[in-house]
């Protein structure tokens, strides 16, 4: 099992990116809104940011927030996931499109479901 973290900057996007994992038979993701550690440093003022920051800020004044997503996968959906996310999202490797990552997830519970990959508690 994998937890899969995105965090979507184009949030316009969001919708889409949905419909196309339910249609790949991925199912169960929770959604917040979030805000990075430059935008929230900005919020409070930019006289102590580089000019790049406070310029990226302007910039970015109508896109203030953006969409964290986070799927529980079986390892065989994990790479589905990102194909779908490369697909709708595009290249994050582009400023201002998002990050994905994932960590290995060693037990859950809920909705019914135990799963427990550990040795001992």
């Amino acid at each position: 099992m994998q937890l899969l973290v995105l965090v979507l900057n184009k949030v316009e996007v969001l919708n889409e990116l949905l419909k196309t994992f339910v249609r790949e038979g991925i199912n169960g993701a929770t959604i917040i809104d979030s805000t990075g550690m430059a935008r929230a440093l900005t919020s409070g003022g930019t006289e102590d940011l580089p000019l790049f920051g406070s310029l990226r800020f302007i910039l970015n004044e109508g896109n203030p927030h953006n969409k964290t997503i986070f799927l529980v996968l079986e390892d065989d959906k994990v790479f589905t996931c990102i194909r779908c996310i490369r697909n709708v999202v595009g290249d994050l490797g582009k400023p201002d499109v998002g990050i994905l990552f994932t960590v290995p997830v060693t037990y859950y519970e809920g909705i019914g479901i135990i799963k427990n990959n550990l040795k001992s508690y």
